[in-house]
């Protein structure tokens, strides 16, 4: 038998990685609860965020050290950002922070559903793939913007599935699809907007390489065993589909041999 946990090893800027749930670390009722719901994900990668989440937050300890202690990878993000400018001056802190070049580069274009800048999205990414940062780019499930971030040499790619925080799941399927099939060999990771176990294992089946999300694990009524059904659906519905689904049918067709079967009907209309 082949060694599955091989199989659905992929990789982000070179690094190997196994869980394709990728976590965000704010909003929890309290550390403690954060490092259960972490733990029981499997996940492998965390994000954080420098202007969202003050060091005196959550009981007067900084929330920066409760999550560098749990071992995880580290993916500073620029959520709060208006500009190009103000991501790469926050980018530059959290390098000299975190000691790490990774970088989930958000910046937001409006208030209201904090839909990304696509201009600036774009301008930020040149400035910071100059500045050797491994950038994953935040952006809308738009096809040409998409491909301008690959083209800047943003080898991670992450358009949402809704608005952040809305837990409304895939609004668009068509375009994720049409995302995947269009840019084979970007590293692609739907970010923001599920809201439940089931919307992170059909993004795993369409063959997205992974998924990113905070609101619906940290704000569930039991965070812990929220993580552990996504940790489980994303790895359901990565094993789905390098199993290969079956193809629809307009048509139905038994799943039961009907060879003896009384006066049944052959293709031509005659009795069996």
């Amino acid at each position: 038998m082949s060694n599955m946990g091989d199989m659905s090893n992929w990789q982000a800027y070179g690094e190997t990685l196994r869980s394709r749930l990728l976590l965000g670390t704010a909003r929890y009722p309290s550390p403690a609860i954060m490092a259960e719901a972490v733990a029981a994900s499997g996940a492998e990668v965390l994000t954080l965020a420098l202007r969202r989440q003050s060091p005196e937050q959550l009981g007067g300890d900084s929330i920066w050290q409760h999550i560098t202690a749990l071992g995880c990878r580290l993916l500073p993000n620029t959520a709060g950002c208006h500009s190009a400018k103000e991501a790469v001056t926050l980018a530059l802190m959290s390098r000299e922070i975190f000691d790490t070049d990774w970088l989930k580069l958000e910046v937001t274009g409006d208030d209201y559903n904090l839909q990304p800048d696509p201009l600036e999205l774009l301008d930020a990414t040149r400035q910071l793939v100059a500045l050797g940062f491994k950038v994953f780019a935040y952006s809308t499930d738009d096809l040409v913007i998409c491909t301008r971030l690959r083209d800047l040499g943003c080898e991670v790619v992450m358009p949402w599935g809704a608005p952040i925080g809305t837990g409304k799941g895939l609004t668009d399927p068509y375009a994720l699809e049409t995302l995947r099939a269009r840019l084979p060999d970007v590293t692609l990771v739907v970010d923001a907007g599920l809201g439940l176990p089931s919307h992170a294992a059909r993004v795993l089946e369409m063959g997205f390489d992974a998924v990113l999300l905070n609101t619906a694990v940290a704000r569930a009524d039991d965070p812990v065993r929220m993580a552990a059904a996504f940790g489980k659906a994303v790895a359901a519905g990565r094993l789905a589909y390098e199993a290969g689904a079956m193809a629809e049918s307009e048509t139905a067709h038994p799943s039961t041999p009907v060879v003896g079967t009384p006066f049944w009907q052959t293709a031509e209309g005659d009795a069996a």
